[in-house]
């Protein structure tokens, strides 16, 4: 729990255990605001018709973590009203139905909470150095995120 909830706080970890949405909604709770906006993105059982094991995750922890700090910037930015932001990303395996990576917001109204989490996870997936690989019952894959940006330097 929060000790100090008149600061705004960024909690942002990359770990190795299962996330806990519980433990990430109640970092962002505040008794100012009257809403906590969650993503929880999940490993699903398939990709283009193949039955998919688990997902493994790979980082480099520091430029991740200072890439996740910029966006809590920029959100602090966009939507001065948020009051608190929590990025939880899991690494290593994560089996089928397991949270690989848990956003959190809190602000006074919804609209700033529901905007932001949708903006930390969209730019995380564009900008954060996090691998992919989706292991299926007969091979296994690396995938870079669509949306990155630099998918298209290589090419």
């Amino acid at each position: 729990m929060n000790e100090n909830k008149d600061e705004s706080k960024d909690f942002i970890k990359l770990n190795y255990e299962k996330l806990s949405t519980d433990e990430v909604s109640e970092l962002v709770i505040s008794p100012c605001c009257g809403a906590v906006s969650l993503f929880i993105g999940t490993t699903r059982n398939n990709f283009e018709g193949k039955k998919v094991i688990h997902l493994e995750y790979e980082a480099y922890s520091p430029m991740a973590e200072a890439e996740i700090k910029k966006i809590c910037r920029d959100v602090r930015q966009k939507w001065p009203s948020v009051k608190h932001i929590a990025v939880h990303h899991r690494l290593g395996l994560v089996p089928v139905t397991e949270a690989s990576v848990i956003v959190a917001v809190s602000s006074p109204h919804r609209v700033a909470s529901l905007e932001a989490v949708h903006y930390c996870i969209n730019t995380l997936k564009a900008t954060v150095p996090i691998w992919k690989k989706e292991i299926y019952e007969e091979e296994y894959s690396w995938k870079e995120n669509k949306e990155c940006f630099w998918a298209d330097v290589e090419k």
